[in-house]
């Protein structure tokens, strides 16, 4: 029995040892290897991707070759091409692994079921589709709103430690700003 799985969901809904175990049936524990992708552009998403340990990040090239990077992730969050995953479509982002990684994973298909057989995981996924949506939120507007070093300081308090496990350049990428104007906000 996965006592993380279990611990990360029962942070929103109860569950019963029963319930429990009809959840886990449902995600497959996987493993990846630093600069690994778990989803690659234009691939048909198939799954979301719940981190256990590790550092992903998600982003996209643009016509000019310039990666562009949506969002961190570490230990007890949740990761993929949502639009692409909740559409069913190809993806337009990238999720590769920063460093060494472990995860679950749950099928389109397979979440589905879950709901359905487990009600109270629709309200979890709800809550955790609502946080997700709050974060965004969050980005765009301190992306259109704050300057570098504001940025820079929200980077900080939302990604607490990562400055020292990822590369300068990938952060730069994250603020819209040069490597070089990055070094000067160190």
């Amino acid at each position: 029995m996965s006592h993380f799985l279990k611990e990360h969901i029962q942070e929103i809904v109860t569950l019963s040892d029963d319930e429990f175990e009809i959840i886990q049936s449902f995600f497959v524990k996987k493993r990846f290897r630093k600069r690994q992708f778990l989803i690659q552009e234009h691939q048909h998403v198939h799954e979301i991707f719940l981190i256990e340990k590790g550092i992903l990040k998600s982003s996209f090239i643009d016509t000019t070759g310039k990666e562009h990077i949506l969002q961190f992730a570490a230990s007890n969050w949740w990761i993929s091409d949502f639009a692409a995953f909740f559409k069913q479509e190809s993806s337009s982002l990238a999720v590769d692994c920063i460093e060494d990684t472990e995860v679950y994973s749950i099928a389109y298909e397979d979440l589905n079921i879950l709901c359905s057989k487990v009600p109270v995981m629709e309200h979890f996924f709800r809550v955790k589709s609502n946080f997700g949506y709050v974060a965004l939120q969050q980005r765009i507007l301190s992306l259109m709103s704050k300057s570098a070093k504001e940025r820079y300081e929200d980077f900080i308090k939302q990604y607490p430690g990562f400055k020292d496990h990822i590369p300068k350049q990938l952060i730069a990428s994250y603020l819209g700003v040069s490597r070089e104007t990055l070094s000067r906000l160190y």
